[in-house]
């Protein structure tokens, strides 16, 4: 049985699950179902919802199996798809800190607790500094053999316009979702699992980075998982130097900007979506420069703003205890 925190305990934003409900097993839970049901049970939902409404409309079995299908050749409608089931993810996290661990959902964005819309927005235009660093490496590399510096522009057709709606509506949403589950839940979850500082810290940097870039496709070539898998570090250290998702998520949605918008106009939308390799160990040396020239300033721009990094102390900002129904002992709330 886990003994009571000091009143005095001020958490950081992957310790947030100790102070809720006590029990380790629920953050093993919680993690396991998330991503159950992000990338299991929702996609057979709602993919299975969009077919038959496709069918209902006229289209037959091999036609909405090609506009939902993002693999082989992507469609707008797909792409809508994909974006909003990732994008659940968002609600997912809420329900199931509130159900499992009886902490408000607001505590999943920061230890503010909410999200600090003025930080993030300044965000946005840190990751544009970090963006035009890693350009400015990006020139200095040597290009493979028969690579062309800079492909032909596509033709801007309807289907193009159709794309370009669905990124700029959508694509922020899908970005937010997987830092709701991975930066958000999934590094309260690891975190929460041992007490030892160090340890706790680098758990909940390391382990949802890990199946962050596992998620992403287990075919990956090495240089593309070493990629993702450097994001997602760069990403948890964001979260945890900073106290929320603000960051993380602006530096998410600008590169995923970026991968589509290049990708509409000099590449192939569905090679984009399912790039699992092709590239270089040179091209970790850019994205590399940009992750950590926005770590940087990100860090520095929180501090100058002064944001808190820690939750309040437990014992004066919490509501009285309920006994917990399972375990019988009376579990703080936040």
């Amino acid at each position: 049985m886990p003994a009571p925190l000091d009143p005095s305990f001020r958490p950081q934003y992957h310790q947030l699950h100790r102070v809720g409900r006590p029990g380790a097993w629920r953050s093993v839970v919680g993690s396991l179902l998330l991503l159950l049901l992000v990338f299991a049970v929702v996609p057979l939902a709602a993919g299975g919802a969009f077919f038959a409404a496709l069918l209902a409309l006229g289209r037959t079995v091999d036609e909405a199996t090609a506009v939902l299908d993002v693999t082989s050749e992507a469609t707008p409608t797909g792409l809508a798809l994909l974006n909003v089931v990732i994008a659940a993810a968002i609600p997912l996290t809420f329900v199931v800190t509130w159900w499992l661990h009886r902490l408000k959902p607001r505590w999943v964005s920061s230890v503010a607790p909410r999200l600090r819309w003025g930080y993030l927005v300044v965000c946005l235009g840190l990751s544009v500094v970090a963006l035009l660093a890693s350009l400015g490496v990006g020139l200095l590399l040597p290009l493979d053999p028969g690579e062309a510096p800079v492909g032909e522009v596509n033709d801007f057709t309807t289907r193009t316009r159709d794309f370009l709606i669905v990124i700029l509506l959508l694509t922020p949403l899908q970005a937010a979702g997987e830092e709701y589950l991975f930066r958000g839940y999934l590094t309260q979850a690891f975190g929460s699992l041992v007490w030892a500082r160090r340890t706790s810290q680098a758990l909940a940097v390391l382990g949802p980075a890990l199946i962050f870039a596992l998620f992403h496709g287990l075919s990956q070539d090495w240089p593309v998982f070493f990629d993702r898998f450097a994001f997602g570090v760069v990403a948890g250290i964001l979260v945890i130097r900073t106290g929320g998702l603000e960051a993380p998520i602006a530096m998410h949605v600008l590169n995923n900007f970026l991968a589509f918008g290049l990708a509409l106009a000099f590449g192939d939308l569905t090679t984009a979506l399912n790039a699992e390799g092709g590239s270089s160990w040179w091209t970790i040396l850019s994205t590399l420069t940009q992750s950590l020239v926005y770590l940087g300033l990100a860090v520095a721009v929180a501090r100058a703003m002064g944001l808190v990094t820690q939750g309040p102390p437990v014992g004066g900002a919490l509501p009285p205890p309920e006994a917990d129904p399972v375990l019988a002992v009376p579990p703080p709330r936040v």
